[in-house]
């Protein structure tokens, strides 16, 4: 991650500073900014190269994410950097709160989280999230630098577990694992689960099982204790932040996805030159050959599938369908409008419409009736909705978003 950010900003023609353990990381770190801009980049360690901060005007933190030694490492920075300098972390999780405590008032003024997605060099999302005492200066420039030097989008996230990308979509990721156990039980195959939670629904052709192989069960381990750490008390994923017994197995036996040459799936290049692409069958636990997902009765129509009353449309409704339900009862506790939250979802995990914005396409109205009929309450988002009885959360052409006051507000220009 830090290689990435190294690059990004190299690229803009920034003159950066990589800071390792040894000075074989960084050179290694280094060799991964091309040829074009590897001039813009200087290598140094902790130990020896600490001082050399003060010459920078942004610092920034992508250590691994284990907080006392955030907290250490900050400290150096503290007494090595200029005044005036920003100093923000990468951290994917760990509260700003909680970095922040204790560190004096010129670091918590010039502190900020700026929560890049991997590969940095590829993903537009950069959540930004500043602390209590943070200075508005410092996230105006923050914001200015991400969105007019290094090309990203910027989304305005609150200091809450996993900001609001990893909440949302690690949500998904998690309850999904837990809610298609009944229906890999019922006969349905994870080939299908992945097809049938990917484009009918505007997700990537991933899906579930696929996009956490990409992931790494190792890294949604550490994802899932973060939040049990951290949510309040109540929150929906509190039930699914542990792994089933099944995918704790995996997680135990070092099948983590494609990092480890296998997860859910592996592809194997065989003497002849073709592949064997295999599932990993969580049913009986053993590889078997993979076959090909059952789509039958499966609307082409975007979101349709959450209508469908086939064994299809319950699991898009049960997974995907909770999904929007959490987004929907997150604001304004992870941000202060739908429009971040609808970012954040399509530049960092790249789904083909925000929550609020499928819900437009599908119908808001559907979704509060099917809700209703199954005797639960609605969300935050579609209780607004349907007490200003409006027909969607945005309106003029998407120039106008709906508040959590139930009133109409522009919206923000991409980045601003």
């Amino acid at each position: 991650m830090g290689s990435g950010i190294a690059a990004v900003t190299a690229a803009a023609g920034c003159q950066v500073l990589m800071l390792d353990m040894t000075i074989e990381a960084a050179e290694a770190g280094a060799e991964r900014v091309d040829d074009a801009h590897r001039q813009n980049v200087s290598v140094g360690t902790f130990d020896d190269h600490m001082d050399a901060l003060a010459d920078y005007d942004w610092i920034v933190e992508a250590i691994v994410e284990d907080l006392q030694t955030k907290r250490q490492l900050f400290d150096e920075v503290e007494a090595a950097r200029a005044d005036g300098s920003i100093v923000t972390s990468n951290t994917s999780g760990i509260p700003l709160r909680d970095i922040a405590e204790g560190m004096g008032e010129r670091f918590e003024a010039d502190l900020a989280i700026t929560h890049f997605f991997n590969p940095v060099q590829v993903m537009k999302l950069f959540e930004l999230v500043p602390g209590t005492h943070t200075d508005s200066e410092v996230i105006d420039a923050l914001a200015r630098f991400a969105s007019e030097r290094i090309g990203k989008g910027v989304v305005y996230a609150k200091d809450t577990p996993n900001f609001i990308g990893n909440r949302i979509g690690c949500y998904f990721l998690l309850s999904g694992l837990h809610k298609a156990k009944p229906y890999l039980a019922d006969g349905m195959t994870q080939e299908t689960v992945d097809a049938v939670l990917s484009h009918p629904v505007g997700l990537p052709p991933t899906g579930l099982y696929g996009l956490i192989d990409l992931i790494g069960l190792d890294v949604m381990d550490l994802v899932g204790k973060n939040l049990a750490a951290n949510l309040a008390e109540g929150d929906p994923g509190l039930a699914c932040a542990a792994f089933p017994e099944v995918e704790q197995r995996m997680l135990e036996r070092g099948q983590l996805g494609r990092k480890s040459g296998g997860g859910f799936g592996r592809v194997t290049k065989l003497d002849d030159g073709t592949r064997k692409t295999e599932t990993f069958d969580l049913t009986t636990e053993q590889w078997r050959p993979a076959v090909e997902p059952d789509l039958e009765g499966v609307p082409g129509d975007l979101g349709e599938v959450l209508f469908t009353d086939t064994q299809q449309g319950r699991l898009a409704w049960d997974v995907f369908g909770g999904g929007l339900r959490y987004a929907a009862d997150l604001v304004p506790e992870i941000s202060d409008d739908i429009v971040n939250i609808d970012r954040a979802m399509r530049w960092g995990f790249n789904w083909a419409q925000g929550p609020f914005e499928l819900l437009d396409t599908i119908g808001p109205a559907r979704v509060i009736d099917k809700i209703r009929a199954e005797g639960s309450a609605l969300p935050i988002m579609l209780q607004v909705l349907a007490d200003a009885e409006v027909d969607g959360f945005y309106r003029n052409d998407g120039s106008e978003f709906l508040g959590v006051d139930g009133q109409w507000y522009p919206v923000p220009p991409a980045g601003a």
